[in-house]
């Protein structure tokens, strides 16, 4: 007997919902409404005759047999896409959070254009969890906090090396000279890395001292500009405030120390031989490299010890 049509429209919202877990969410991302995503569903249910989803008040679940579809569509749909991209590769696309972007990336890339100038290069800006064949994403630079997905190449970067961070007025005024000094400043936050003190205080052997986050950011960026602006003292990894250093907008006054952290490149296996995912991950590790070994201490001259 021949296979029936499958109604791909109908299974798509049916994935989609089930990963949102919910209709709306998924209708904004098909950028159809929520009635033709309902009404998609619904057409599943009656030709299969069972139920696939649980209607709850705000959300949405799938049964157990709806599970089990949603994961096998998923897996179905991630092929499609991959053998698409195989045929018609992409854009290059880099992934990585907005703090990296403006603070490290952005300033080098005019050198990356220069020697690569047929070379486009579009910014996914994101931190987290990375869908490589759903977003388009060739590359990623993530903190290894964060687990990678599977069948992606992971290059490691460099160790993170991280300290206190503030305006020069700032530390004259408060004149900083041991970590118990800190409790008389206001220490600054970001919801991104709320352990970033905490870790900190572990490296140098002070967990007991007892410093509060006084104002907390969303991001990191904007955290680090408040530092360079007077407003306090921040947790920060040196390869993001190396430039503010040099420039004599920032201070680090206990120097820096190697974080609980490191940076890796991720690259998705299905574009690692395209020329430009090559010459890409290539300049970065290269970057990086040089950021690592450029400075062997921390941008004040002195690295805080016990």
């Amino acid at each position: 007997m021949p296979l029936p049509r499958l109604p791909l429209n109908a299974l798509r919202a049916f994935e989609t919902t089930v990963r949102l877990s919910s209709m709306s969410a998924a209708a904004a991302e098909l950028g159809v409404t929520h009635g033709a995503v309902s009404r998609h569903i619904r057409e599943l249910e009656d030709q299969f005759g069972l139920p696939l989803l649980l209607r709850l008040p705000k959300s949405v679940t799938p049964t157990p047999a709806g599970s089990q579809l949603a994961v096998n569509l998923r897996q179905a749909f991630e092929l499609m896409h991959a053998g698409v991209a195989r045929l018609a590769p992409g854009p290059l696309t880099l992934s990585c959070s907005a703090t990296i972007a403006m603070n490290w990336l952005i300033p080098r890339l005019r050198a990356f254009k220069h020697e690569n100038p047929a070379v486009e290069l579009r910014l996914n800006i994101n931190y987290g969890a990375v869908d490589f064949i759903r977003d388009e994403v060739s590359l990623a630079i993530r903190l290894s906090m964060y687990q990678a997905p599977e069948d992606v190449i992971v290059r490691p970067l460099l160790h993170e090396d991280i300290g206190p961070i503030c305006h020069p007025d700032y530390l004259s005024r408060l004149g900083l000279h041991k970590p118990e000094d800190l409790t008389q400043t206001r220490i600054l936050g970001t919801v991104t890395r709320s352990d970033a003190w905490s870790d900190w205080l572990a490296v140098i052997g002070r967990p007991d001292l007892n410093l509060q986050v006084n104002e907390s950011y969303e991001h990191h960026y904007l955290m680090i500009q408040a530092a360079s602006y007077g407003l306090g003292i921040a947790m920060a990894p040196r390869i993001l405030v190396t430039d503010e250093i040099k420039r004599g907008h920032l201070v680090a006054p206990f120097g820096f120390v190697p974080g609980p952290h490191e940076l890796n490149l991720w690259i998705a296996r299905h574009v690692r031989s395209r020329e430009d995912v090559r010459r890409l991950s290539g300049w970065i590790q290269d970057e990086m490299m040089r950021h690592a070994t450029a400075e062997t201490r921390d941008a004040t001259g002195a690295s805080y010890t016990r």
